[in-house]
């Protein structure tokens, strides 16, 4: 089993939830973040706003901005990691900045605290 967890754009989110329920994906974890990638800082713009100039203070904290998120989360099967991953780039990729991050991640074991089912009954 694997974890797959997307950060992706918060007007995509509905779009999401369609892709993965195309494919099959029905259980998932979906909750609002901010965050934000690396960024340009202009050294110019540093140094700037280091020697007291408003306009670079100001131009250098919107670089700092956390911006509105979603993240989704979901434990799926080992076969399916690559539709999952695949499903998500496809909705979410529009070659801009911002487009987020998927992470994959091992998941040792999971229990279904209804039935007490574990491992792969538990998430299918």
């Amino acid at each position: 089993m694997k974890e797959v967890i997307a950060v992706v754009r918060i007007n995509k989110m509905n779009q999401t939830k369609h892709a993965l329920a195309d494919i099959g994906i029905d259980s998932y974890f979906a909750r609002e973040a901010q965050g934000r990638g690396k960024g340009f800082v202009n050294p110019m713009v540093l140094e700037g706003a280091e020697q007291g100039y408003e306009e670079a203070a100001s131009v250098l904290g919107e670089k700092g901005k956390l911006y509105p998120k979603r993240v989704v989360t979901a434990v799926v099967d080992d076969d399916r990691v690559d539709d999952v991953v695949q499903a998500i780039i496809t909705t979410n990729q529009t070659g801009m900045p911002g487009d987020g991050k998927i992470f994959v991640m091992p998941i040792k074991d999971s229990v279904r605290v209804r039935t007490g089912e574990t491992g792969a009954a538990a998430i299918n």
